[in-house]
């Protein structure tokens, strides 16, 4: 009977992970990890309140959930990371209005009092449910229910970010100047760490633009630009070096600033130069620069140049 009891709480437990397919980030930035372990290299990392397909769980004592983000990127994630959801949850998270974090760093207090006690550190590009207004403070949602305040100095309402959300290359470049001197972290992406392709990845999705996560498919999206003097702000800038084959293996991207400069996470994030008579001049990566890639054009016109409103995940 022992036995049974215990095959019957298995299969239970079974079902019910396979009814919840989805989740939601439940964390200010929830590392994703290749895999099912803390010690295990991180790949990437995902923000609160973004949207997870979940592909498999790793139940070792604590269950570690497979996900997928919305730029197809997948990792491990420890349970604590996000809140797991059946379709119709997921579907009604996605669905609810959201407050949008636009500061780099803020926090969620219990109660709308900036001396009440935190309730969760928040950065640029986290998303939560809206509730409401209380004075200068936006009561929000976290994806396992826990409610708190936000002050309007530090988010928006969705609604009202969208009024006045600015796509142009001149607001793109100056979030991504935003994060100058932040320290490099591998797979870092978000303020409090941030890699090459992090950093690209970041300043576009506080502009509610979703690209491919790493530097090599990134610079298969958009326009390649060959020619250095084409190149434009808010054009990508890729590096690395050709195969014997001639084909590109792509290892670092920037954003190109015009005047031959370019803005990188390389240590910390900086402002470099290809023109040997500037200060800022990295000989360096001017020496293993490949191409340029166009991509604002093409927003919204390539299956992996999305926004939070055509993205398939958001939409779900």
């Amino acid at each position: 009977m022992k036995r049974l009891t215990t095959l019957l709480a298995t299969l239970l437990v079974s079902l019910s992970a396979f009814s919840q397919e989805y989740g939601v980030v439940n964390i200010s930035v929830c590392n994703l990890r290749r895999t099912a372990d803390f010690d295990a290299e991180m790949v990437s990392q995902a923000l609160l309140g973004t949207p997870v397909h979940v592909l498999q769980i790793s139940d070792n004592g604590n269950p570690w959930p497979q996900v997928q983000t919305p730029d197809s990127y997948t990792g491990w994630v420890h349970y604590a990371g996000i809140k797991r959801m059946s379709f119709e949850e997921y579907h009604a998270w996605n669905a609810a209005p959201k407050v949008v974090v636009t500061a780099l760093f803020g926090l969620v207090k219990e109660k709308a009092d900036g001396k009440s006690a935190t309730l969760s550190d928040v950065v640029a590009g986290d998303r939560l449910k809206y509730l409401g207004k209380k004075g200068c403070w936006l009561k929000v949602e976290f994806p396992d229910g826990r409610t708190g305040f936000i002050h309007k100095s530090e988010a928006k309402t969705e609604a009202d970010w969208r009024k006045s959300l600015d796509q142009s290359p001149e607001a793109i470049l100056a979030s991504a100047k935003s994060m100058l001197g932040f320290p490099y972290l591998w797979a870092g992406m978000s303020p409090k760490g941030i890699d090459c392709s992090g950093l690209v990845r970041t300043a576009l999705f506080m502009h509610d633009i979703i690209i491919p996560r790493d530097s090599g498919p990134m610079s298969r999206v958009g326009d390649r630009i060959m020619d250095r003097s084409e190149l434009i702000p808010g054009d990508l800038v890729f590096f690395g070096k050709y195969r014997e084959d001639g084909s590109p293996r792509v290892s670092h991207v920037g954003f190109y600033l015009g005047e031959g400069r370019f803005i990188h996470s390389m240590g910390l994030v900086q402002i470099s130069s290809f023109n040997p008579e500037d200060p800022c001049y990295d000989a360096y990566n001017t020496g293993r620069y490949l191409f340029g890639g166009r991509v604002l054009p093409y927003i919204n016109q390539h299956e992996e140049l999305t926004t939070t409103l055509t993205n398939t995940y958001y939409a779900e």
